[in-house]
């Protein structure tokens, strides 16, 4: 027989708030069964939360995160899933490359400036302050 989990010993287990599974349970990503008034989370629902908090980790939207796992549930030779999954990867590739020139772009600005504040503070016989 699988584990049978409460909200509390998910959330402990995953490192987040029984709220967070809340959360993603009133989103429709996750569907505990009920034991009485009580919530129990099987296997099915951790192995989803693990893809769902990776996916979030990694950037990607909840739309995203539930088209994934719908599919997974719909395609069982998983070929739909996988095709989703490379595209939806490599878009967000680009979308962090476009993010990381910029904040280069940012870092050599903010670099320039200090410098060049600096320079001038100097000039005044003004030692600039240290962070």
């Amino acid at each position: 027989m699988s584990k049978i989990y409460s909200v509390s010993e998910l959330a402990k287990e995953l490192g987040v708030t029984p709220r967070t599974i809340r959360f993603y349970e009133d989103q429709g990503l996750i569907l505990p069964q009920r034991a009485g008034n009580t919530r129990v989370y099987t296997h099915r629902e951790r192995a989803r939360m693990i893809l769902i908090l990776r996916g979030k980790r990694l950037g990607f939207s909840l739309k995203d995160i539930k088209e994934f796992l719908d599919l997974y549930v719909i395609d069982t030779t998983q070929v739909e899933q996988l095709q989703l999954l490379v595209k939806k990867v490599r878009k967000r590739l680009v979308q962090l490359e476009d993010q990381r020139q910029a904040i280069e772009q940012t870092l050599t600005e903010l670099k320039d400036i200090d410098r060049m504040t600096a320079d001038a503070l100097s000039a005044k016989g003004i030692k600039p302050e240290t962070v």
